[in-house]
């Protein structure tokens, strides 16, 4: 199985710890990243990287990219990726985020954030996408009650 995290993901566990939903999103994601050290693969993009590389705050940054070490695939943007981004982005989603699902897309990768927005947004649209899209926390139980299957 192949996990596919946006660059909101990868900040939480450097996101203030004091809400419940932050602890729990933050859990999760070491959780899946852990797992992806062991039986699945998690999958970077050249689209993270550069997300990563406009954060100004350079210990931030520095933490992110530190994570991104665990990663064993990454996506580069091609011609392919950038025509898939384009007709999700027309369906009204925001432009990185777009790019990021057609990355994973690309690999047939699970695709997680912690945008409700964007997890409701796609939802409308779930049957036109070739990749699953999900909160962490919400996919990870879901994985765990279905013994490990890709799920939505």
């Amino acid at each position: 199985m192949k996990v596919y995290f946006d660059v909101c993901c990868l900040c939480r566990p450097f996101d203030d710890q004091e809400s419940h939903r932050i602890r729990i999103e933050t859990e999760a994601i070491i959780a899946i990243i852990s797992q992806c050290m062991v039986n699945w693969v998690f999958v970077s993009s050249e689209v993270v990287e550069y997300e990563i590389a406009q954060m100004i705050d350079a210990e931030r940054k520095k933490s992110v990219e530190n994570i991104l070490q665990y990663s064993s695939e990454r996506i580069p943007i091609n011609t392919d990726i950038i025509a898939r981004a384009r007709f999700i982005h027309n369906l009204g989603i925001d432009t990185f985020d777009a790019l990021h699902i057609a990355s994973a897309e690309s690999c047939n990768a699970i695709f997680l954030t912690t945008d409700d927005m964007l997890v409701r947004g796609i939802k409308k649209h779930k049957d036109i996408l070739s990749t699953i899209v999900n909160n962490p926390v919400q996919w990870l139980m879901e994985v765990e009650s279905n013994g490990n299957k890709n799920t939505q």
